[in-house]
């Protein structure tokens, strides 16, 4: 049986070198936590997304689809019977991307798909994934997987569905389900969800961000480090959180 793992970043498959976790990596080069995400077909979608990616990023169109659409299109390839890790941390950066992940995968009837979740020591670092992680510590994750099942997989299939489409009532819905293969799902949707209040307010990341600069120098560094500490639930690299800075007037 074959194995392939399907990383959220490089990082994390860099990480994964230096353990005995070998096998094949796919690397999910996306931040669908960010821009426009809703397309008819996933065509369109491609198409959506390295318009946004070039003018958010200042990555070209075709940077985009040689480094992040050719990485998606090897789910297609994977042979049958193969085993499938998805080694996704639990914050919403991290889950956008593992819904579509599943979204793409409930096509393939014929794989076995797994979850690999962080070993978290210290609650404190619950957001903090396998950023942390010594290869020993992934080497445990790994022995510890968990199976998705067709129910599983079908639920993050509705997910990302309803997270497309901006569904929040469905999300919620959804985000009751118990599942082995979802931790912190009730939160996380919520904390998207609080992204689009119903009046003319900021957005919970936004109201935070805007607090720590009131009570911050106007140093950057530091105040993506306080906003990690306090909002790690969003799993917001710099980027997001400088992109939501500036927008606050803060350049």
């Amino acid at each position: 049986m074959s194995t392939y793992h399907i990383l959220n970043g490089d990082c994390l498959a860099e990480q994964l070198k230096q353990s005995s976790i070998k096998n094949e990596y796919i690397i999910c080069r996306e931040c669908l936590i960010d821009g426009q995400v809703n397309a008819e077909n996933v065509d369109v979608f491609w198409n959506v997304r390295a318009k946004f990616i070039a003018e958010s990023y200042q990555v070209s169109a075709e940077e985009y689809f040689h480094k992040t659409v050719q990485e998606f299109l090897k789910i297609d390839t994977i042979p049958t019977d193969s085993e499938v890790c998805l080694w996704f941390e639990n914050d919403l950066f991290c889950q956008a991307n593992m819904w579509f992940v599943l979204h793409l995968l409930a096509q393939r009837t014929d794989l076995q798909v797994f979850r690999i979740f962080p070993v978290i020591e210290n609650q404190s670092d619950t957001w903090k994934g396998f950023g942390i992680a010594t290869a020993e510590m992934l080497e445990r994750a790994y022995a510890t997987k968990v199976a998705f099942n067709p129910a599983d997989i079908e639920l993050g299939k509705q997910l990302w569905r309803a997270y497309q489409k901006d569904d929040f009532d469905s999300l919620k819905q959804l985000s009751m389900r118990q599942s082995s293969c979802f931790q912190y799902l009730k939160e996380v949707c919520q904390a998207h969800i609080d992204r689009f209040p119903h009046d003319d307010s900021l957005g919970r990341p936004q109201q935070t961000l805007k607090e720590i600069i009131a009570t911050r120098d106007v140093d950057f560094q530091e105040i993506f480090k306080e906003f990690s500490d306090r909002e790690g639930i969003y799993g917001f690299g710099d980027l997001q959180v400088k992109n939501m800075y500036n927008t606050l007037g803060i350049v």
